[in-house]
């Protein structure tokens, strides 16, 4: 019979005595981006429709994107599909149980992290 008596014990792990670990932070982000890359897809549909509306709206709308804010954002979401892409990557060769190791897993994240940035860079380069 199983021991139904109050013990002291937490149940599960607390925050406090929880180290946080670069795979969970990358999980996490995971999903940041591609919540992120959803609402800049927002925005580009919003400028498609504003240059199908009329010049004026399109004018104001590319005022909007192609400001300083506008372009700060869209880099970061440059930065973020490139994240979100290579984390992917990342993903699927877990999927075909590769790279599962401690020390295979960290060095991928840090590749990942690393070749985001690059791959950023490259692309802006690249477009102006």
């Amino acid at each position: 019979m199983a021991d139904t008596g109050q013990s002291n014990r937490p149940l599960s792990p607390h925050l406090q005595v929880y180290r946080y670990q670069m795979n969970s932070a990358m999980s996490i982000f995971h999903r940041f981006t591609g919540v992120g890359m959803a609402l800049t897809g927002i925005l580009l549909v919003w400028w498609f429709l504003a240059a199908a509306t009329s010049p004026e709206y399109f004018a104001f709308v590319d005022g909007i994107l192609t400001s300083w804010v506008g372009l700060l954002v869209m880099l970061i979401s440059l930065l973020g599909f490139w994240y979100h892409f290579l984390n992917g990557v990342r993903h699927l060769r877990w999927d075909a149980v590769k790279g599962l190791g401690v020390g295979e897993s960290l060095r991928s994240g840090w590749y990942v992290l690393v070749l985001s940035v690059v791959l950023s860079a490259l692309t802006v380069y690249l477009v102006y």
